[in-house]
């Protein structure tokens, strides 16, 4: 069982943030065009930083705490999830604190009906 431990940190964390999204309306799920456009920068850095680690023998992984599904370069699928899941969970969290707090986000409506601040009207 060592080895879906990595996994099983990764769906942990989707469930703990899962009930922002249904509790707290964040909307994160519902414009997956916005969190494609937020993950790929981000975890194409991460797995450049890492191919380049795993290339210079700077660190590796473990086969007996993960699945062994290894990608191009020797990239565990896991951490390639990694780079994907903890930035969600990142977006969620920001996004329940900005609904919690009424603060507006860039493409919603305010109050008033307007767009955003700083918009021209409709």
């Amino acid at each position: 069982m060592a080895h879906l431990i990595y996994l099983a940190v990764l769906v942990a964390c989707l469930l703990g943030t899962a009930p922002l999204e249904i509790v707290l309306h964040t909307r994160v799920y519902a414009r997956p065009l916005r969190l494609v456009l937020t993950l790929v920068p981000v975890a194409a850095v991460f797995v450049v930083w890492d191919l380049y680690a795993i290339a210079r023998h700077h660190w590796y992984y473990d086969r007996a705490r993960t699945t062994g599904v290894r990608l191009p370069g020797r990239l565990p699928l896991e951490e390639l999830l990694f780079f994907l899941v903890v930035p969600v969970c990142a977006i969620l969290t920001l996004e329940a604190v900005r609904a919690v707090r009424g603060w507006a986000v860039g493409d919603e409506v305010t109050p008033d009906g307007s767009g955003a601040p700083g918009e021209s009207g409709p």
